[in-house]
């Protein structure tokens, strides 16, 4: 079974312009180990290089950031949605 990925529309071009992808269940981390594996520039944007969600990036299980459940070691569930959601500024 999977779980789902959903992109903003600033991340999609990295992800080929899906708007949302299937990924495995599993921890957040092995996920996006995955998809370092399939979409590098992608994983990139979200991850630095050291593995750490960047700090301009919130990951949410559903209504949950995953900051304050287990982190990078959150278990995603299959059926669930995994959303990842750029920081906005300006004003």
């Amino acid at each position: 079974m999977t779980a789902t990925l959903v992109l903003p529309t600033a991340l999609r071009e990295a992800a080929g312009g899906l708007p949302e992808l299937e990924i495995a269940e599993g921890t957040v981390r092995s996920a996006l180990d995955l998809l370092a594996g399939t979409m590098p520039l992608l994983e990139r944007r979200v991850r630095d290089e050291q593995g750490r969600v960047r700090p301009h990036i919130r990951l949410y299980l559903g209504s949950s950031d995953i900051e304050d459940l287990q982190g990078l070691d959150t278990m995603v569930a299959a059926g669930s949605r995994l959303y990842v959601i750029p920081a906005v500024s300006g004003g």
